[in-house]
């Protein structure tokens, strides 16, 4: 799979490999695995802000 290069500061590149030595895994994938958590925490955010009055209405439609 063709890859990029991001840079990152030592004692992060450092954290990343004891944590993909511990999980058994590569470095790009705990790097794969913590961006789909931050992702999946921003989405839970974003999900737990109280509706629009746009979505109120249209949950309130009558769909019949």
């Amino acid at each position: 799979m063709p890859g990029v290069s991001v840079r990152i500061d030592q004692d992060t590149y450092e954290l990343l490999a004891r944590l993909a030595d511990a999980l058994e895994t590569s470095v790009g994938e705990v790097v794969a695995i913590a961006v789909r958590r931050l992702r999946q925490q921003l989405i839970g955010r974003q999900l737990s802000l109280p509706l629009a009055q746009e979505e109120l209405v249209w949950l309130a439609a009558d769909l019949r």
